[in-house]
């Protein structure tokens, strides 16, 4: 039985709400001249710091209410009902029951204040938003779920954002929420400096919250493999290159981090173990017409699928032969992720968005036969905004998730419906 949470979702309604308050009224306490509101600029383009002003603090709560309905004409697993999250597909035949099942939901609902606020420095920037989208512990559930909480100041940044390895404008518009399986996405605590910000170039360094995961594949049942303790033993390290052209921009991005894992178990193994986890990111967003944007990504690298958008483990586990005290040991995992998608407008009321992305995992030679491997994606909708604020539309999904060594593939389709409702609200500025 679904444990009752109802209690602490009103309280969490509650702290909201004083928080969303008191912000308003120290915005409308300010009485300074006027200067532009904070609005955040698009994820790849960055300007310059705003010098020091005296004008007013501003602050806009923004969001959305979103309904999304439709039709599984396969099977996934239920905390997923309203995805195509391809790793969550059935991993053998059966897993989920059967075929076909309606879902409907609004986890995609979305609340958010920003604020700017005048320093000696320039302005202070800061966003708190939240979603409905249950995940982790909250799988399945329509909750709270922190997006971001992130302040900026001049050169600097700092809280719950964005990852540096991360290009967020290779996202499609598109209904479905959890995206394309091969894209970096990836939201993450950090400290960032940016010492290059102009309308052409932009440079950003950062300071990631470390993680990982591992997978004892094989030999999960091993008493010497279940008193592993994973660590991080130092910050990952991401950095950021964008360069804005008439028709659109390139961006690369890489990271680099350490993962540790040490044998708590006194016997006769040592089974503990590091390695550098690292990847490459390139991506873009190309406008051949004022029409039409393309949106790409090719990312490659080994141990990094904690910040992949739908990946499983970061490190499994292979045979170290010839040594009797540590006889398997701990591999990073090489990955290969691709997105490419279009964004048509066909006039000012219809757009359309259709594209692929694919990952591809070189699994370890002792994962077991069913771990994930391999995953495909695609999908094409049709919009139509009737009025400034209102979306609504069709969208149909495919996903394809393939196993290690067993030969199994599962194919699943998806036809969802959505509808939402924009509000922004702005005080003070």
């Amino acid at each position: 039985m679904r444990r009752d949470n109802r209690h602490i979702r009103y309280a969490q309604w509650g702290i909201a709400l004083i928080m969303v308050l008191g912000l308003a009224a120290s915005a409308a306490a300010q009485t300074q001249a006027d200067t532009p509101p904070f609005t955040t600029p698009p994820a790849t383009v960055s300007t310059a710091p705003a010098p020091a002003t005296q004008g007013r603090a501003s602050m806009t709560v923004y969001g959305f209410a979103m309904l999304d309905i439709g039709q599984n004409f396969k099977t996934i697993n239920p905390n997923w009902f309203d995805t195509m999250r391809v790793t969550k597909l059935p991993s053998f035949a059966g897993q989920f029951g059967e075929d076909n099942s309606t879902f409907a939901g609004v986890r995609q609902s979305r609340l958010g204040v920003k604020a700017t606020t005048p320093t000696a420095l320039g302005d202070l920037k800061t966003t708190f938003e939240f979603e409905m989208f249950g995940v982790g512990v909250d799988e399945g559930q329509t909750t709270f779920r922190l997006r971001h909480a992130y302040g900026e100041l001049g050169h600097f940044g700092a809280g719950q954002y964005w990852s540096v390895f991360m290009d967020p404008d290779v996202f499609p518009n598109s209904l479905e929420y959890w995206g394309p399986t091969g894209m970096v996405f990836f939201r993450n605590v950090q400290v960032r400096w940016m010492p290059i910000m102009t309308d052409k170039h932009s440079v950003t360094l950062a300071l990631e919250r470390p993680g990982a995961s591992g997978d004892p594949g094989m030999l999960s049942n091993r008493v010497e493999l279940q008193n592993i303790m994973g660590r991080s033993p130092a910050p990952d390290f991401t950095g950021a290159y964008l360069m804005n052209f008439n028709k659109g921009y390139v961006r690369v991005a890489g990271a680099v981090r350490r993962i540790a894992w040490d044998d708590q178990l006194n016997d006769q193994f040592d089974l503990s173990g590091s390695a550098t986890g690292w990847g490459l990111n390139f991506s873009s967003n190309l406008k051949p017409t004022s029409r039409d944007v393309v949106r790409i990504q090719v990312v490659y690298g080994e141990g990094i699928q904690n910040y992949m958008n739908d990946s499983p483990v970061d490190v499994g586990i292979a045979s170290n032969p010839g040594s009797a005290v540590s006889p398997i040991k701990g591999e990073t995992i090489p990955i290969l992720g691709t997105v490419l998608f279009l964004d048509h407008t066909w006039n000012d009321k219809w757009t359309s968005t259709v594209g692929f992305s694919h990952q591809d995992n070189k699994n370890t030679e002792l994962q077991s036969a069913d771990a994930f491997h391999r995953g495909y994606y695609a999908l094409g909708n049709l919009l139509y905004t009737p009025v400034a604020g209102v979306m609504m539309g069709g969208e149909f999904q495919w996903g394809r998730r393939e196993n290690n060594s067993d030969g199994w593939k599962y194919d699943g389709y998806k036809l969802q419906f959505s509808f939402k409702y924009n509000f922004s609200y702005k005080l003070g500025g």
